[in-house]
This record gives C-alpha cells, sequence and structure tokens, in this order.
C-alpha cells in the first residue's frame, strides 16, 4: 500500500461531497482541517465505518471549514502499490503524522 496525502478545495459542500466520497471509496485513513497551517482538527476512519458515524464527521468538518478563515482539508488516502502511478496525488504537504 501506498500512503499519500489530498488537499481538497470548493465550497464546504463541495469539500464534504468529496470526503464522503472518498469514505465510501474505502481508501481514506485521516481526515484533517487545517488553519493557516495548523492542525485545528484531525478524523481518523476505520474501515467499514457506516453512515451513523460518517454523519457527525462530516458535520463537523462542514463546520469548521464554514467558520474557520484559510482553512484547508487535506485527507491521507492509501492506495495500492499498482494503482499509485496512475492516482494523480497532490504534492504532499508537512509530513505524514
Amino acid at each position: 500500500m501506498k500512503t499519500f496525502w489530498q488537499q481538497l478545495e470548493g465550497t464546504t459542500d463541495q469539500i464534504l461531497a468529496q470526503v464522503a466520497r472518498l469514505i465510501d471509496e474505502g481508501n481514506v485513513r485521516r481526515v484533517v482541517v487545517k488553519q493557516r497551517g495548523r492542525t485545528v482538527a484531525e478524523f481518523p476512519v476505520t474501515v467499514g465505518l457506516i453512515g451513523a458515524v460518517i454523519a457527525p464527521v462530516a458535520a463537523a468538518i462542514g463546520a469548521l471549514a464554514a467558520v474557520l478563515a484559510e482553512c484547508t482539508i487535506e485527507v491521507e488516502r492509501t492506495t495500492p502499490e499498482s494503482d499509485a502511478s496512475s492516482e494523480s496525488t497532490a504534492p504532499p504537504t508537512g509530513s505524514a503524522q
């Protein structure tokens, strides 16, 4: 498995839709909300989360993104080594925590 970071951009609704899609794909390990480069919230995502558990996490991410100025959302994703070369990824942003 290869681990990489992806920064999500867009409106709060677009970001939440992207996060939900990625979680449904099952390759997200962590969601991090940053403000001006500083981590303000981090949500671990375990394999097998159901909608009832994802909903509060998505609501918290949306609320933080809506109230924080200069907020970025980053997701730590995994992909099998064979698929890694075909993925388009953003450059790493900071160290893997």
